[in-house]
């Protein structure tokens, strides 16, 4: 009979495919924790800002502190203005980052399951240490590989499985038509998969410099110094308290979008997971058993080498 790798290898095995339970239950508890976070960053920041501009606000002269207040008000559209084109073109690099990362991660998963089909095309000797690869490739990616992508130790590391695959394909002779065929396929397919893990892994790493934080983080800082001075004894404290802490709530919501999406590989709301991988698990599960594959697979189910 053939081996199950996907539901069915959760309900016949005591390993479940799902990576580990660790990783389950962070998924499970995940996005309610990072999303009381973020809550509570910007709640801090919007109270601490108002609580600021309340107590400037007991020695600021009725009117502010500007005499001119149409002038402060044009200084400050000017600084305001300059720090949204900033922030807005960073959310879209950041965006644009973080969606290729996703269809990378989609292609990949995609390319592995044609790569499964084409395998079965190759000559007998390899077709079920091919098969095997691919499937051990797929839970790597799903595993251990997409642990170390999250927690940002993957670096350089390539897929073990890929190096298996290319050192047992160097071997085979292609003699038939067909087998000829899928060959060429396959060699496409292997440069289309590479190309797309690079894609995935490039969009985990962020692609916002240290310098372009420290500008939006100075920008930001002189936005608040520069509310302050709009501290009016003569206005009413919640009519003050409001001015600063709209302004301040929307540019820390805007910061921690901004991290969320240069980070986007996390287990909270809206983070990149390996879903494609796991979904492709499934079908390659599927017509294994149609094909009724028998070989034992060279891994466990987090794709660590047996």
């Amino acid at each position: 009979m053939w081996r199950p790798i996907g539901r069915a290898a959760e309900r016949r095995t005591s390993h479940p495919r799902r990576v580990t339970p660790d990783h389950r239950g962070a998924v499970h508890g995940g996005p309610r924790v990072n999303l009381v976070i973020a809550i509570l960053v910007v709640a801090v920041a919007t109270a601490l800002a108002i609580t600021a501009m309340l107590l400037v606000r007991r020695t600021a002269p009725d009117g502010s502190y500007f005499h001119d207040g149409d002038r402060a008000a044009g200084v400050f559209g000017v600084l305001a203005t300059g720090f949204a084109v900033l922030l807005g073109f960073v959310v879209f690099l950041a965006f644009t980052s973080y969606d290729a990362a996703r269809a990378g991660a989609e292609t990949e998963a995609l390319i592995v399951g044609q790569q499964v089909e084409t395998a079965q095309f190759l000559p007998p000797a390899v077709v079920e240490p091919l098969t095997g690869d691919l499937v051990c490739y797929a839970r790597s990616v799903a595993g251990v590989q997409w642990e170390r992508m999250q927690s940002g130790t993957l670096g350089e590391q390539v897929n073990p499985w890929a190096v298996e695959m290319f050192r047992k394909l160097r071997a085979v002779e292609p003699r038939t038509a067909t087998e000829q065929s899928a060959y060429d396929r396959w060699l496409d397919q292997t440069a289309a998969r590479e190309q797309a893990r690079n894609d995935r892994i490039h969009g985990a790493v962020g692609v916002i410099p240290t310098p372009l934080w420290v500008v939006l983080f100075f920008s930001a800082g002189l936005i608040f110094v520069f509310m302050l001075f709009f501290a009016d004894s003569g206005e009413r404290a919640i009519v003050q308290a409001l001015l600063i802490g709209v302004v301040v709530g929307v540019i820390t919501s805007m910061l921690l979008l901004l991290d969320f999406l240069n980070h986007p590989v996390h287990a909270g709301v809206g983070g990149l997971r390996p879903v494609a991988m796991e979904r492709t698990l499934e079908i390659i599960d599927q017509e294994l058993a149609i094909v009724e594959h028998d070989a034992p697979f060279p891994c466990d189910t987090r794709g660590n080498p047996t």
